[in-house]
């Protein structure tokens, strides 16, 4: 019966490890393992938001926490743009980021425009990487639009971090810790 019993708290044990995300997955594996992480944490951290939150900035002129999350959203469409895909037709004014504000609807432009540049990297080739672009009057290329892409969404990531826990919401990746 001991040995029963303590098979069956081994496999719950195993099952609940399963489930708990590693706070440290898609660090260090490159372009495609750090965007799936900030990927996760941005969609993790919109979600512990409560919905009354999305209106709330830090001040007059500063971005609502929605604005931002938006803001992240619309430059990550932006800036692939101009490796190639095209821009959500939905995307009409520059004051898209404002018009968004519920939280459901704010998450899902999100996942949408995180899983666009997944996607859209994922299908990139080694050579394209090199290819030139103009953006702002100046030269780059693929490769430094998709460095952009991720730098934008991590330097946000920061920002949505205070926000949260300004108003008392723990990023979920570091509860319990």
């Amino acid at each position: 019966m001991k040995t029963l019993l303590l098979s069956a708290l081994l496999a719950v044990s195993a099952v609940h490890a399963q489930e708990k995300p590693d706070p440290l997955e898609g660090l260090w594996q490159g372009f495609d393992g750090e965007w799936g992480h900030v990927s996760r944490q941005l969609v993790a951290l919109a979600e512990a938001m409560p919905a009354e939150k999305f209106a709330w900035r830090p001040g007059d002129g500063v971005r609502s926490t929605s604005e931002v999350f938006m803001h992240i959203a619309l430059a990550n469409f932006f800036l692939l743009s101009v490796t190639g895909p095209k821009m959500p037709a939905e995307i009409t004014s520059s004051d898209f980021e404002k018009a968004v504000t519920a939280k459901a609807d704010v998450i899902s432009w999100l996942k949408r425009s995180l899983d666009a540049v997944k996607t859209a990297h994922l299908a990139v080739k080694p050579a394209d990487l090199k290819r030139k672009v103009k953006i702002s009057g100046r030269d780059a290329d693929v490769e430094g639009m998709y460095l952009r892409i991720i730098v934008h969404a991590n330097e946000h990531m920061g920002q949505l971090v205070a926000y949260a826990r300004v108003n008392g919401v723990v990023p979920p990746w570091s509860a319990g810790q």
